[in-house]
Order: C-alpha cells, then structure tokens, then sequence
C-alpha cells in the first residue's frame, strides 16, 4: 500500500493518475474527505495515524504557509509508528547550496536529513521549476497583462511535472532507486522569456512578461532560493529522468502542447 501526500496538487494527482493506471494500491491524502482517499492534516498527528496505517510506502509532498520540516517530520514520526518502510520525498533543487550566507531550500535539508537519519528507506526528487507553473498566470495571460519575472535572466532547465511523476513512481515501486538523490530537469535550459516566447506561440496570443526583483512579500526562504536561481545556480541539465524512464524528458514547448485547453479555459 502506497501513501500519496499532495494527492491533488502538480505532481500528486498525476502520480494517483498513474498509480491507477497500473493497478498499483494506493491510499491518496488530502485534506478534505474525498471518495477513496484519507483525509488527514500535517496539523493533526492523529489524522496522520490513520493515514499511514498499513502503509508499505509514503509519497511525502508537503506545501507549508512558511517554508518549515515540521510537516515532513510530523510525517515521519507518524510513518515510524506504524512500521512504513520507504519515503520518497519531493524536494527541491539546490537543497543545501550555500548563497549570499544562507542555505537554498533549508527547509527541504532539514526534512531530507530527517528521513534519513529515521532509519526509512529513501529517495529524493529535486525538481527545478515546474512547466506547469505558468498555469498560475492563466487569468493574466487571458486578460493580456503582463506575468512577472522572479527569475530575471537566468536560465533552467524547467521539468514536466508528469516526468516527477513517473519517477516517483518508478521509485516506489522498484528498489532500483534506493538511497538516490535525483535532480530531476527537462532537456534545455530556459529563460522565463523563453517560456513565454513559447507559450505565445503554442497559444497564437501575446504572452507579456515584465522583470521584477520585487521579492518582498514572500518568506526570507523563497527569496534564498530565488536568489540563487536568478544568480545561475539551477543552469544545468542531467539525465535523471532519462536514466530512471528510459524515455527524454518531455520538452516545455510539449508540455504547453499539451496543456493549451487549459490556458483557452477560464481559471
């Protein structure tokens, strides 16, 4: 039995999409009672008791309000209870790169370590920024305003959330991803320009974007991580996901693709 955190978000509902598919048990948890699943909160131990009942193996996605390890090491302790025997956790690129004197992503080290030091078996996924993060900007794109760019310049190699997927996946039901840390990119390095140039493309209408470095409003965190980014730090490409699916990775201009009903549809 398969325990899927973040069942209905980015990568969460594709993983259930593809465990599905394969006739693979699996118990999906989300906050709100929906058919088939578990509803449980990080918040609530007991709630995560009972999500982790019986459980062989947890797919560990945690979106916290402030960037913080307590949600993953809440599930942690809950897994250790109840005998559960592998975490594969989303975590984040550059997890513990060092930049302008603190630490990218400290919050995903934190709970990377935590799991390990737990005894559990594991696998990390450290995506970069997701393709489908543009779809946040759908009401913008469709009102012909301008998407702000966090990002500046710089360049990454922007990964298809069902790639994470399929690699979650793979790694939950095979050994053969034991103890691996997987930086798990697309197959070109992108500007958030380039994005948009290809996007504008895909959709036939303007897609805007203007330059921003105000960071602000979001937690000290985020900014690091941003920071980093923006400096080059995410500027490289491996072949992770080729390596564990035996396939390319999917392209971003393949993803839009794909997903270009979706910009056409109100949000």
């Amino acid at each position: 039995m398969i325990l899927v955190t973040g069942a209905t978000g980015t990568v969460g509902g594709h993983v259930v999409r593809l465990l599905t598919e394969r006739g693979v048990p699996f118990r999906a948890m989300s906050r709100r009672e929906r058919p088939g699943g578990v509803r449980a909160d990080f918040d609530d131990p007991a709630s995560l008791t009972r999500a982790v009942a019986d459980v062989d193996t947890v797919f560990l996605v945690t979106v916290p309000p402030a960037p913080t390890a307590d949600h993953d090491i809440a599930l942690i302790t809950a897994a250790l209870a109840a005998g559960v025997r592998k975490i594969v956790k989303l975590s984040a690129i550059g997890s513990g790169e060092r930049f302008d004197g603190a630490t990218v992503g400290a919050w995903h080290l934190a709970a990377e370590e935590a799991i390990e030091a737990s005894g559990l078996v594991w696998t990390m996924l450290r995506p970069p920024s997701f393709a489908s993060n543009f779809l946040w900007y759908r009401a913008l794109i469709q009102a012909g305003e301008t998407i702000p760019n966090l990002v500046g310049a710089s360049r990454q190699a922007v990964v298809d959330p069902r790639d994470v997927a399929a690699v979650a996946v793979a790694a939950m039901t095979s050994d053969a991803h034991d103890g691996q840390r997987y930086d798990l990119t697309g197959p070109e390095l992108l500007t958030f320009a380039d994005q948009a140039a290809i996007l504008e493309r895909v959709l036939e209408r303007p897609v805007k974007i203007t330059d921003t470095s105000a960071l602000d409003q979001l937690p000290t965190g985020m900014i690091t991580g941003i920071g980093w980014a923006r400096a080059g730090g995410a500027a490289y490409i491996t072949d992770h996901v080729p390596r564990v699916l035996g396939r390319p990775a999917g392209t971003f201009e393949q993803w839009a693709r794909d997903h270009r009903e979706r910009f056409a549809a109100m949000p």
